[in-house]
């Protein structure tokens, strides 16, 4: 029987310069985390069979194949969060990976401390026991509607759990704490934890729309999630 020992994060790392592939695993082993290396999608896909995984690190362009492609396929074959690489002027490739795929983006070249702050906070958030937080609040059931927010997970109104990536998680556990309030989009993109500068207007309308399709019966007609045009988003618990 496996030790009740609470074991590393282990992060795959998928990248295909084999520099930074080393470079990062040595920054993560040196912080705290386990660190596996891949350099496509077919290195990564070995690993999965052979070690549990806790979250994906993917570089946005691979040499010869769509790092993007990628986490798609690692999101419908794996439960586990996903943070792309990416360069300076991959803003469309960010919105269209924020849509489909990946919980966070990290901008190339990026701050060490950054990096580690950023994928610790993913991995809280996605309740990993060696980052989970252990405050009482955190333990407590959020209720609006006919929705629960119980730790990461969603839970409709038929009992069933509805998938969020981090992105979402944070918004909607930011708009739970702060009801009726209208809240600029600038405040929202703060809150992700990012330079601002990573961020644009249409990434904060790209993971509103995504929770509209998950809360709202009607997201065109949303009841919960409402705009204020020209001053931000407003949260009401219930219709």
């Amino acid at each position: 029987m496996p030790s009740a020992e609470v074991t590393r994060p282990v992060i795959v790392i998928v990248d295909d310069d084999p520099n930074l592939r080393g470079s990062l695993a040595t920054l993560l082993e040196a912080n705290g985390f386990s660190s596996l290396t891949a350099q496509g999608s077919v290195e990564f896909f070995t690993l999965a069979e052979k070690h549990p995984i806790d979250l994906a690190l993917v570089d946005l362009r691979l040499n010869g194949e769509s790092g993007l492609a990628l986490s798609i396929r690692i999101r419908e074959h794996h439960r586990i969060p996903i943070v792309m690489l990416t360069g300076q002027g991959d803003e469309t490739d960010r919105i269209i990976g924020l849509e489909s795929s990946a919980d966070d983006f990290i901008m190339k070249p990026f701050n060490p401390r950054e990096l580690l702050a950023r994928l610790r906070a993913i991995l809280r958030r996605s309740g990993h026991p060696a980052l989970a937080t252990l405050d009482r609040s955190a333990r407590q059931s959020k209720h609006f509607g006919r929705f629960k927010l119980n730790r990461r997970e969603l839970i409709g109104p038929d009992g069933t759990e509805i998938s969020l990536t981090n992105a979402e998680y944070r918004l909607l556990e930011y708009f739970l704490h702060h009801p009726d309030r209208v809240i600029p989009r600038a405040e929202l993109m703060a809150e992700l934890g990012n330079d601002l500068s990573l961020y644009m207007d249409r990434t904060i309308d790209v993971l509103i729309l995504r929770l509209r399709r998950k809360i709202e019966q009607v997201p065109s007609k949303p009841v919960h999630l409402q705009t204020r045009r020209g001053q931000g988003y407003i949260f009401v618990e219930t219709s």
